[in-house]
């Protein structure tokens, strides 16, 4: 197929798995790349994966359209110095400089952002949230992330490390975290809490999240009540975030099995009946932002990446002419 003659690169980055895509000026999916990811390997297998997807999708495209390359990770990320600072998932990338080490071995301007405020500025230029210029976004995954954009630009804060959802204390005394906390929405409403739990309550020999609500779905008492649990964790959070935040939309995005049917009832009903709480804001979304579908290989992150590369320079992402 024929290539418009700009475009980016944007890779979101997990603990499980790793996914890319091209994408021109309107937003336009061009090409995809994806891979599993295992931390465990290292960090130059690591780089070598990331590396290996870029050069791929810009050899599909052509060099000369690139305008950047945007790379996603979850985490508290130093954006002056381009540095993982913290990643429970990505530990073996921390303190070290992989915006600089990208940048060299492909000789291309590289942004390094959180993935989900990546993925909330993808949602506010093509998804839920293009008609508004605030909205908060809440991702689920493997872990919980968050993305707040306020008058049309992403917030984040003093060190670049505002809109850490996953933070969220959810349960007063809850699940210990690694970020030191206990009761953290991540601890309670990610995949990672669900399999924790499914071991919790002996289900199966290493059962995949998916699995679990395969069983919910199927009438398993037990399982069941995971989702329930989860849904009422993502309530009280959702509610804080009305209460604080007051948005015209908040959005969260998902795999279709961790929004089902078997945590959203639970997850509304705590949120409107949590104390001081009003109802969900009226463009409040459930479904999926744009290019997240079941079977894409693409995620959010990556529209926000060409938006990133294509509006804004280094300086002014990271705030270096007001420091």
């Amino acid at each position: 197929m024929p290539f418009m003659p700009e475009y980016a690169i944007g890779l979101d980055l997990g603990g499980t798995n790793l996914r890319a895509a091209a994408i021109d000026r309107a937003g336009h999916v061009l090409d995809r790349r994806s891979a599993a990811t295992d931390p465990a390997a290292g960090r130059e297998a690591m780089l070598g994966h990331m590396v290996n997807a870029i050069a791929e999708l810009r050899g599909a495209c052509g060099s000369a359209g690139l305008a950047g390359i945007g790379i996603g990770v979850p985490g508290f990320i130093l954006l002056k110095l381009g540095v993982i600072r913290n990643s429970n998932n990505l530990a073996c990338l921390e303190d070290f400089p992989i915006r600089d080490e990208i940048e060299h071995r492909l000789n291309a301007h590289v942004i390094l952002e959180n993935d989900a405020n990546a993925a909330a500025l993808g949602e506010k230029w093509m998804g839920a949230g293009r008609d508004v210029d605030d909205l908060v976004l809440l991702t689920l995954g493997t872990g919980v992330g968050g993305g707040i954009i306020s008058g049309g630009k992403v917030l984040q804060g003093y060190l670049g490390m505002a809109g850490e959802l996953a933070r969220i204390t959810v349960v007063p005394n809850g699940n210990p975290c690694g970020c030191g906390n206990q009761g953290c929405l991540e601890k309670h409403a990610s995949a990672t809490a669900v399999t924790a739990m499914a071991n919790m309550l002996r289900l199966g020999e290493n059962l995949s999240a998916r699995e679990v609500y395969d069983l919910a779905l199927a009438g398993n008492e037990k399982a069941a009540r995971i989702f329930v649990s989860m849904g009422q964790a993502l309530g009280v959070a959702l509610a804080t975030l009305v209460n604080a935040f007051k948005f015209p939309c908040i959005c969260s995005a998902a795999a279709c099995w961790l929004r089902g049917t078997c945590s959203r009832r639970p997850c509304w009903k705590r949120c409107a009946g949590a104390p001081s709480s009003s109802a969900p804001p009226p463009r409040a979304s459930r479904r999926l932002p744009w290019a997240m579908k079941r079977d894409s290989t693409a995620r959010p992150a990556c529209p926000g990446w060409k938006r990133l590369c294509c509006t804004q320079s280094r300086s002014e992402l990271c705030g270096w002419e007001s420091m």
